[in-house]
C-alpha cells in the first residue's frame, strides 16, 4: 500500500475569520494515520481567502474521510472541496 497526497480547498465564514485558528486546529486535530503536508493561503474574492490543506494518508478505502469530518467540524470553517488526490512514489 501506498500513500496519498490530498489537497483540500477551505472556506472560511466570511473573510473576518482567523485563519490563523483554522490552521491551528488543522494541526493539532490530524486524525490518526493522516499528516499536515503543507497549509498555505489563496485568495479569492473581495478580502476572502480560502485555507489550502495539503495532507497525506494511506491508500485505502476512506482515506481522507477522517480529515473531511475533522475540518467541517472545526468554528470558522463554511465549507470545503477536495481539488487534488494523488498517489506518492
Amino acid at each position: 500500500m501506498g500513500e496519498v497526497l490530498t489537497t483540500m480547498k477551505i472556506m472560511p465564514d466570511s473573510p473576518d475569520i482567523d485563519l490563523e485558528s483554522i490552521k491551528e486546529a488543522i494541526k493539532t486535530s490530524m486524525p490518526e494515520g493522516a499528516t499536515v503536508h503543507e497549509i498555505s493561503e489563496e485568495p479569492i474574492a473581495f478580502g476572502l481567502v480560502a485555507v489550502i490543506l495539503q495532507f497525506i494518508t494511506e491508500d485505502g478505502e476512506g482515506g481522507s474521510e477522517a480529515v473531511e469530518e475533522m475540518v467541517q467540524a472545526i468554528d470558522g470553517v463554511a465549507s470545503f472541496e477536495i481539488t487534488g488526490v494523488g498517489r506518492l512514489m
